[in-house]
């Protein structure tokens, strides 16, 4: 398949983009290159004919509609959004903007491409709406979000995101495009930019800064690695069915605190500071976001069951330990990125 992905330049995205390219298929990324999306995710991966590069906004139907058919576009993955929730506290328009107008525009340009210009196409384009667990609100001390949780977000980002799940299931329902809907647990990994709780902790422990864990440092979270989420995401894109949505965790629950200790804990053992003494005493609480969801968790039983989804990271310490041995050979990345945002603050607040 050629497929077209939005935010291949994030995090996630650009873990989607390797499992595809991968598996064989020719991958066009579509990204804005805001903050959070670079090219140094995907400069080693762009190759004419392979894979291809256009910096665009989603928010731009005609831009993506002429780039559907300048590639002969088959499926949609939509990993374009602004994603960071203390971000959407502050300042909440861009999220509005991005994650709902952003994806209603997305809609717009697959639905006249596939099935007005390219009719041919009707049964077989898939768009893949790629969302979040937090969507679905806190949890309490028992239970795991599935795919019949009700919706209940409670942040600007999470309500956000929701509203974009709505509009993409109500395209479906009232138009009929092929749409698939996923929702994944926290995720981590590679190349995540340092805003996010494990590069945060990560880099602020190397640069002897203050490691601030919001409240008590209990609420929880499960955890995904981003090539497990990603395999999912292919899974649903070549197996699911449309108008269904899809759940993907880690089964790898852990409270903030004992996330950031564990941090610690390894990176004392690989890179221990010149005093010897532990990062954990660099550990300090602040005060508690707003809205902050306490607990988050996953039942991707269905996941399993219809789509053969299994993970290959099934113990989350491999996984951290994996995520920091990158963070410590990749410092010039963390240098780049970071100091584009710097440059770019002025464009997403």
């Amino acid at each position: 398949m050629t497929l077209f992905v939005t935010g291949g330049a994030g995090f996630i995205g650009s873990a989607f983009v390797r499992e595809a390219l991968r598996d064989g298929h020719r991958v066009v990324i579509y990204d804005l290159l805001t903050y959070a999306g670079h090219k140094e995710n995907i400069s080693d991966l762009l190759k004419p004919g392979s894979c291809e590069f256009i910096q665009g906004d989603i928010g731009d139907t005609h831009l993506a509609l002429s780039t559907f058919k300048e590639f002969n576009v088959d499926a949609v993955v939509n990993f374009a959004a602004e994603s960071h929730v203390d971000n959407s506290i502050h300042s909440p328009r861009v999220f509005l903007e991005t994650n709902i107008l952003g994806t209603f525009s997305l809609l717009q340009a697959a639905r006249q491409y596939s099935m007005i210009e390219k009719p041919e196409l009707k049964n077989s384009f898939r768009f893949v709406h790629v969302s979040t667990d937090e969507v679905f609100g806190a949890l309490g001390d028992t239970g795991k979000f599935s795919e019949t949780t009700p919706y209940a977000p409670n942040s600007p980002y999470s309500a956000s995101k929701a509203s974009s799940d709505h509009i993409v299931r109500a395209w479906f329902h009232t138009y009929g495009l092929p749409t698939i809907i996923t929702n994944c647990s926290n995720n981590y990994g590679p190349r995540q930019f340092p805003e996010k709780l494990i590069p945060t902790m990560i880099q602020s422990a190397l640069s002897n800064q203050a490691l601030p864990v919001y409240g008590n440092g209990k609420n929880v979270r499960d955890w995904i690695h981003v090539e497990d989420h990603a395999h999912g995401v292919m899974l649903a894109l070549r197996k699911g069915i449309p108008g269904n949505s899809y759940c993907f965790g880690g089964n790898a629950e852990r409270n903030n605190l004992d996330v950031v200790k564990t941090i610690c804990r390894i990176l004392d053992e690989r890179e221990p500071r010149q005093d010897k003494r532990s990062y954990d005493e660099q550990i300090k609480f602040v005060d508690d976001r707003k809205g902050h969801d306490f607990r988050y968790a996953i039942d991707d039983s269905f996941a399993q069951r219809e789509l053969g989804f299994t993970r290959k990271y099934t113990k989350f310490e491999d996984g951290l330990m994996d995520t920091i041995k990158w963070y410590l050979q990749n410092q010039d990345w963390v240098a780049q990125v970071t100091s584009k945002k710097k440059e770019t603050e002025g464009d997403t607040l």
